[in-house]
Parts: C-alpha cells; structure tokens; sequence
C-alpha cells in the first residue's frame, strides 16, 4: 500500500452500523428517541470530514511523513538531488545578517560567529531540514547579563502539540513538548517580536503566560492557514520516489538474468541410458579451452531471451514526472534529452523561481532571529530600537543564484535609453517616466534606481552645469595682452 493510500485511512469517519447488525423491533412497538449518547469504542480514532477545520495531518501520519522524507533523503539519489540542489543554489555562497547601526552590527557578528551558533555552518542543516521535516523549532537562550542570543534545537519528532491564539488560528503562539522519561512536557513561548499587550487580546496573553521553559522560534514550509505544523518537501512524490527505486533494482536483477546463458548440448542418436551417462560425465568448458568432438555432438550457448523491450522511455517518463512535481529540469538529473543551452536556460526559470520563493522565507526566519537579537541587547544595554528607523533594520543578505548573462540586459539598456530620450525630446513622454523604464531594465542588472531621487539629481546637476556655462566670443581680442594681436609691441 502506497503511503496516500495509508494516509487516507486516517480520515474516516464514523458511519452508523449495518441495518442487519440492529436488533429487530417488536410488532406494534412505539419508536422513541432513546435517552444518553453513543459511543463508538474506539471514538477517540475517527475524524469527521465535514465541520473539521483543522487542515493538519493527523499525528501518525505527520511522523511517518518526516520519517520517510528523512529515509528518502538518505537512500533515494533522486530524493537527495531535489533537497540538495536548491540547498546549493541558495547558500553555497553564504548570507549574512546587516544592520545600519555600527553597533547593533557588531552584536549580529557576534551572534553569528558564536562557538555554539556557528551559523555559517549550521545554517545549511537548519535549510535541509526545514525541507526534509517541514517544520523547524529553535529553543532561545539570552544572557541575563549581555543580552546575547545562543540558539538551540528541538527535534519536530519531540513536539507533541503547537498551540494557536483561539481569537486568531493562524498565528502559533506556543509549543508542547512529548513528554520525558520522567512524564515531563516542557512548553515553549513561541518568539513574536513585539509586545504581547500590542500583538495579542488579553486571554491569548494568559494563555502565553503559561508557557513558562522558555521561548522558541518555530518555523514551518508547505502549511495552511488553518493548519499549524509544516509538511516536507518530499511528502507529494514519496511513493513515485519510491517507485523508481524499485523500477532500477527491477532493471537491474533484468540485466543480470540476460547476462547469463547455458550450454545446450545435443547427442544425435543416443538413447536415455546414454544421455544420463553423459550427463554425468560433461564438464562445462573452461575460458579459451579446446574441445573436440564427433558429428553426433553438438554445443550450443543459449542466452535467454525474456521478450523485454526498451524501458529507457519508461524510466524518463517516471523519473520526469517526479522531477517536474518538484520543479526540477530533467537535465539537471543527468538526462540531457534534446537541451541545448538556449532552451536549458528557460528551462531553468521555474525551478529559480520556486527557490527564490523559499530563499525569501529563509530571509524572513534570519531576519526574524536577528531581530530578536538586537531587541535583546537595546533592552539589557538600554539602547533604544526602532525597526522603523532604516539604520536598526535587519537584513539577510543572499548571494546572486546563478551568474546573469548581462550582455543582454546591456543591450536592452542602450536601446530603451535611445528610445526614452527620443520620446521625451519628441514630448510623447515625461522624463519621469523615461526613468521608470530604465529603471526597469537597470533592476535587470542588479542596480536599483530611485527614480524620485535619480530626476531630482539630474535636474541639479543640469541646473548647475547651466550656471558655469559662459558665452565667451572667440573674435574678441584682449587688448591688456601683449601676444594678440590688438597688443602693443614692447
């Protein structure tokens, strides 16, 4: 059974029992509505599809996701290539977190560069895992004295239930733990940069105050708005991954059966006694020996024929059915087909796209996390922050995904700059707009154009350069200098 076909049978739900397993009413019996509830023995296990809200997957299901996605991972080439791929393309040149503030810059270096943190390299795990699990929970730890942010790691395996604010589902406002050895549950605060008394109606405050080991920042990928846990990447091709596995190792014990083959040996004329004693006798023949026999002896090597046709198309229709469920080119996976580097380029945009997509919500988890740092160090060091003031801003700053072919986007540059200042000289145009269009083509190129600031400037400057224009006329002749003409000879 496929793994949608195991997760449908956790959505049941409850039907009445069979006609013929109710008992029979007497004759001439008055039907009264019976008095009390009924209940099923195991009622605890059935989900109504109908008034259920509730958009997450059940429990069971849920840990059997994040197990598969994690064996898939590990064992599945095909699966390891679709975490892994936009895991390089988004980070293999490293992010860092920026702030205006020289100051707040220094303690997000320190944040960063912490011997426990150590972002630079755990950053790429915390990405992978996000994709593999869906989901991502990190315990905060703040130095009472400094206000330093260390950041630990709680399993999504260990969370037992995310508790939502009842006035609004969709925000998540705490974590409970399963329970330890002991019979413990620890509950997390979930971290919302704010002031709880401004975020949240008084009874959501209660309900956070009861989450008292510590806080945690909890992420997730691929949920709802009425859903709180996250779902993995893999959990849509996590049959036809493993399909394809079984498709190769089915290939594989084929070719195996056509490399092997027997020796068919005829003997004309011989009766069953003498076929028995040959066979007894015959030893199959050795690399590059030299048999030798009569007329009434025949050798023959018989290779089996299994009637197979090519199952090349077969695996490319597979494999391309997952690959293009996760928005991956077929020859990223080694399978060139009829790419030329023209075509293998467009190929390439909806993948780029769909990464640039979860890049920025990683952008928004460090951006989130940095945040929290800096509000940790204004409140112990009594510098005041404002996010609305650009210098304490936080930002992740991400490295170009592939290198541009800008000798495009140049000649595009030429072109529409040509043609806006045509129109603007023939006023079909104001200059504004001119710079909104290139603007547009210069945003192409990675350069942004502030057009307000960009049409302020060069009328300054114009008005500038007009002012230090001077006529001067080239026939008038200095009479004061001794080397014109018009001059006096000493």
């Amino acid at each position: 059974m496929g793994f949608f076909q195991q997760v449908k049978e956790f959505f049941r739900f409850s039907e009445s029992a069979p006609v013929e397993d109710q008992p029979q009413k007497e004759q001439g019996m008055p039907m009264r509505e019976a008095a009390g509830v009924t209940v099923d023995e195991d009622e605890e296990n059935w989900r109504r599809l109908s008034g259920d809200t509730q958009r997450d997957l059940s429990p069971m299901t849920q840990h059997r996701a994040r197990e598969i996605s994690a064996w898939l991972w590990q064992a599945n080439l095909l699966a390891n290539r679709i975490i892994e791929l936009p895991l390089a393309f988004m980070l293999a040149e490293g992010v860092k977190l920026t702030c205006g503030d020289p100051d707040l810059q220094i303690e997000l270096d320190r944040f960063w560069t912490d011997p426990i943190n150590s972002m630079d390299i755990k950053l790429e795990k915390k990405v992978r895992e996000l994709a593999i699990y869906g989901e991502q929970c990190y315990p905060a730890f703040v130095n009472e004295v400094s206000g330093r942010v260390r950041l630990g790691y709680l399993d999504p395996a260990l969370i037992q239930t995310v508790v939502v604010d009842p006035d609004n589902t969709e925000q998540a406002i705490g974590i409970v733990t399963v329970k330890d050895k002991k019979g413990v549950a620890r509950r997390f605060k979930i971290i919302v940069n704010g002031d709880d008394s401004e975020l949240f109606t008084e009874r959501t405050q209660q309900i956070r105050q009861t989450f008292t080991d510590g806080e945690c920042f909890y992420f997730t990928v691929n949920s709802l708005s009425s859903g709180v846990r996250g779902r993995p990447d893999l959990l849509p091709s996590a049959d036809w991954l493993d399909a394809y596995d079984d498709f190769l190792f089915g290939e594989l014990d084929r070719n195996h059966y056509l490399r092997a083959f027997v020796w068919d040996v005829t003997l004309k004329g011989a009766n069953d006694d003498l076929v028995k004693q040959k066979a007894k006798e015959i030893v199959p023949p050795s690399p590059n020996s030299v048999r030798v026999h009569n007329d009434s002896e025949e050798w023959k090597a018989v290779s089996p024929d299994l009637k197979s046709s090519d199952t090349t198309e077969s695996a490319r229709l597979l494999r391309n059915h997952v690959l293009g469920g996760n928005t991956v080119p077929e020859h990223w996976f080694g399978g060139g087909g009829d790419v030329n580097r023209s075509t293998g380029e467009s190929m390439g945009d909806p993948a780029f796209k769909v990464m640039s997509m979860r890049q920025r919500f990683i952008k928004y988890m460090l951006e989130e996390i940095g945040r929290f740092v800096v509000r940790q160090v204004g409140a112990k060091t009594g510098i005041k922050i404002d996010f609305g003031d650009t210098e304490q801003q936080v930002a992740a700053v991400f490295p170009e995904m592939i290198s541009r072919d800008t000798s495009r986007f140049a000649a595009a540059l030429q072109q529409v700059v040509n043609a806006a200042a045509m129109a603007v000289d023939r006023k079909f145009i104001s200059s504004k707009m001119a710079l909104q269009l290139i603007a547009a083509v210069a945003a192409q190129l990675g350069v942004e154009i502030d057009v307000e600031a960009a049409l302020a400037d060069a009328q300054d400057e114009a008005g500038k350069n007009a002012e230090n224009d001077v006529f001067t006329d080239p026939l008038a002749k200095d009479q004061t200098d001794p080397n014109l003409d018009g001059g006096t000879n000493g």
